[in-house]
């Protein structure tokens, strides 16, 4: 999540690599994270620990 993080914060921050063709690569990092944070709330309630399988 860190790195899809920085990325955000790189591509917003470089008018190149969100402008044009490329104007989807701010939402690929926002999705990452939306998807990293459900996974990770997924993973902290254990309901993906393998434990008690």
């Amino acid at each position: 999540m860190g790195l899809w993080a920085l990325a955000l914060i790189v591509t917003l921050l470089v008018p190149a690599l969100h402008t044009g063709e490329r104007s989807w690569w701010p939402w690929c990092c926002i999705i990452g994270l939306a998807l990293g944070a459900l996974g990770y709330g997924y993973l902290r309630r254990g309901r993906g620990n393998a434990a008690d399988a």
